[in-house]
């Protein structure tokens, strides 16, 4: 039977600042539960609000960490690993732009920033373990993305190269989970090599079928892509794990498409917009996620060219929770049924 969503939730990466309430574990988990929350969604790497070693090593901290959001009446839905699961796979064009997302004693050593990386995830296994987390969000970095577009022509076996080579960095990651029963859900998302559907199929591939490799997902990317976010429910909604609810919309002209021109956000024909201000039909995607039995949470990721971040925050959470839906237990015809008679059965097929 299906199951039901649960919500609202809000990621806090966007969130999350040097002045107050953004500046600490408690004041944001009481800003998010002022706004309607009852989840958070965990950037690990900010040590403003969480320190992932040391949630790595010690249950009690992790504990405490819990015990703050449950003072607030929030759970913690998942840990995000996205900026170091980025540089799990670096491609070397990327080098220099994403040694930020690292500590400086690796910065211009991709191979030091590399295994910090790995290290990361591992940390992120046992923290989520630690939490009583059962899924866990990241992305899955990208080696082949430079060749996204096929001109000049990729050499044969290009793809294939990058493809194995990312499976054989994530397994140990993903066999990492699996001890303490995690699922990784990467976010499908373009700059990742694992960026539509038919990615996500290579890498499961890479990685054996690994039972752990799940997705994330979010339907604003599709857009940008043009990509039919519902169908995708369909085919792969054994594999979501986890759900960001974010919203976007494309409106191609004379002048751009998907590719968008470099032009800034704001200018973009493709761009990400704040819940119910895009394209996104949510009511057909709750509708789907309800359908195939997801009962994880429902996560506002906000992202928007145009309103302010506190604004989004205050209305996500009433439109998430308008479109959660609690699945019926019984089927609307029921009235007109009757118990079942194996002998009108037969009579009425002619047995």
């Amino acid at each position: 039977m299906p199951t039901n969503v649960k919500g609202p939730a809000i990621f806090l990466a966007q969130f999350a600042g040097d002045a107050a309430p953004f500046n600490s574990w408690d004041a944001i988990c009481r800003w998010a539960a002022g706004h309607g929350y009852k989840g958070v969604q965990v950037p690990s790497w900010d040590g403003r609000l969480f320190d992932l070693a040391k949630a790595a090593s010690s249950k009690g901290y992790c504990d405490e960490i819990a015990g703050v959001a449950r003072s607030h009446g929030l759970a913690i839905t998942e840990l995000s690993t996205h900026l170091q699961g980025q540089l799990v796979a670096v491609n070397p064009a990327y080098d220099s732009a994403f040694d930020a997302f690292a500590p400086a004693a690796v910065h211009g050593k991709p191979k030091e920033r590399q295994a910090w990386a790995v290290e990361q995830m591992k940390h992120a296994a046992k923290a989520s373990r630690h939490l009583g987390l059962d899924a866990h969000v990241t992305f899955s970095g990208a080696l082949a993305w430079p060749y996204v577009y096929p001109w000049p022509q990729r050499p044969a076996g290009l793809i294939e190269a990058a493809f194995a080579e990312l499976g054989k960095r994530w397994t140990p990651i993903l066999d990492a989970f699996d001890e303490v029963g995690v699922d990784v859900c990467y976010e499908i998302h373009p700059g990742e090599d694992i960026f539509d559907g038919a990615t996500f199929e290579m890498f499961v591939d890479a990685v054996g079928g690994h039972k752990r490799a799940a997705i994330n997902y979010d339907p604003s990317h599709f857009v940008l892509q043009q990509l039919d976010y519902l169908a995708f429910i369909d085919i792969y909604h054994e594999r979501i794990k986890a759900f960001h609810v974010k919203d976007a919309e494309f409106n191609p002209d004379g002048r751009q498409g998907v590719y968008s021109g470099y032009q800034p956000w704001i200018s973009r024909a493709g761009r990400f917009r704040s819940l119910g201000d895009g394209q996104v039909d949510f009511g057909s995607v709750f509708s789907k996620m309800a359908q195939y039995g997801y009962d994880s949470w429902a996560v506002l990721e906000w992202e928007c060219a145009l309103k302010h971040p506190e604004d989004g925050a205050r209305e996500g959470a009433e439109f998430i929770r308008s479109h959660l839906i609690r699945v019926t237990e019984k089927a609307f015809d029921d009235f007109a049924g009757g118990e079942t008679d194996t002998k009108q059965i037969n009579a009425m097929l002619g047995l």
